[in-house]
């Protein structure tokens, strides 16, 4: 239940929010909302998936280049898989990616091309968890669910001087966001908590002179905002190693490999290489010339660092690899590949100088 406090912080939130809510491109805005305009649920579930663990400007270009090449469910569903995952390559992650386009055929095929409308039916669909199912739920039906991320528990964490480190306050958090959400307006008001903590009460510099809510601020009333919310120190990532090979045959083609479907970088093309360990140890390709690139190519994944030494060699036209295929120049798009292989790349050319 909520109190009165609680209710008014979330009335002056959504009475900010139609006065200042951001444009963004898969945002139906409070007024368009009011005057009867409804959510694609499809652009707020591709919104949702592309935002993990990224951020709004680095999704605008992608959204944008998805909805036009597949402007709805049916059509992203009927896509060949190699096509977006060269179009998800930029945004990492590409389980996510994957796991896209199941949810998307599972919808189409299942669903009759139509999102289902609670939380609970959405967390059944692939790749959705507890947070994407309660922000298109919301978001797109408008439903009385609780949608909290990063901005979201920063807000709450100051609103109420929340001091439990995270993650061990992520419960306390979660509770009191759920106390805030009003049965009405429900996405109008987690996308109110979202902007804030975008644009207002940000993380090292919170602008508490604007704030609609600094009246009701405990973190501020304690001058101890700015510090929240407090975050448990993170482990020293490990560091892993490996070898990438590049080869170039005499017509130019270049030697990828499709990585498995499962693990990092799951099913995106790229050179082959090493697995990724504490030593590198690995059979090239194919027999050649290898030479060496000077240095390495550094990459730093989620739970450790990666560091690569890239050899390259230069093939004669009938040379028979016993791992990947050699792709046509016509054919070869450096942009489709993920980061670490497009670092691969640039570093490979050091290394076809001339000696």
């Amino acid at each position: 239940m909520r109190d009165a406090k609680e209710a008014e912080i979330s009335a002056a939130l959504l009475d900010w929010y139609d006065r200042h809510a951001r444009v963004l491109p898969w945002r139906v805005g409070p007024a368009a909302r009011a005057g009867g305009e409804r959510p694609d649920p499809y652009r707020v579930w591709l919104s949702e998936v592309m935002l993990q663990q990224t951020t709004v400007a680095a999704v605008a270009g992608h959204f944008a280049r998805f909805t036009t090449t597949w402007p709805n469910v049916a059509a992203l569903a009927a896509a060949p898989d190699a096509e977006v995952m060269a179009a998800w390559a930029g945004l990492g992650y590409y389980a996510r990616a994957r796991n896209l386009l199941a949810c998307a055929r599972k919808v189409a095929n299942e669903h009759g091309g139509h999102f289902p409308e609670s939380a609970a039916a959405l967390a059944a669909l692939p790749g959705i968890g507890p947070y994407t199912a309660a922000a298109v739920a919301a978001i797109a039906f408008d439903a009385p669910e609780t949608v909290v991320d990063a901005n979201v528990e920063r807000v709450a964490a100051r609103l109420f001087a929340v001091q439990t480190p995270l993650p061990a306050a992520k419960r306390d958090l979660i509770a009191i966001a759920a106390r805030l959400t009003p049965e009405r307006r429900a996405g109008d008001h987690a996308q109110a908590m979202m902007d804030l903590g975008a644009t207002i009460c940000a993380p090292r510099t919170p602008d508490c002179k604007v704030c609609p809510v600094a009246g009701f601020c405990k973190g501020r009333a304690e001058g101890i905002a700015a510090t929240l919310p407090q975050k448990a120190a993170k482990p020293e990532k490990p560091n892993r190693y490996g070898t990438a090979y590049v080869a170039r045959r005499a017509d130019g083609a270049l030697l990828l490999e499709r990585r498995p479907p499962r693990g990092l970088l799951g099913g995106m093309l790229g050179w082959p290489g090493s697995e990724w360990g504490p030593h590198t140890n690995s059979a090239p390709p194919l027999a050649a010339d290898w030479r060496e690139a000077p240095g390495e190519v550094r990459h730093t994944f989620t739970h450790f660092h990666l560091h690569l030494r890239v050899l390259v060699t230069e093939v004669p036209q009938g040379a028979n690899p016993e791992r990947g295929d050699f792709t046509p120049p016509a054919e070869f798009q450096p942009a489709a590949l993920p980061t670490l292989m497009r670092k691969v790349w640039l570093h490979a050319q050091i290394g076809f100088l001339p000696r």
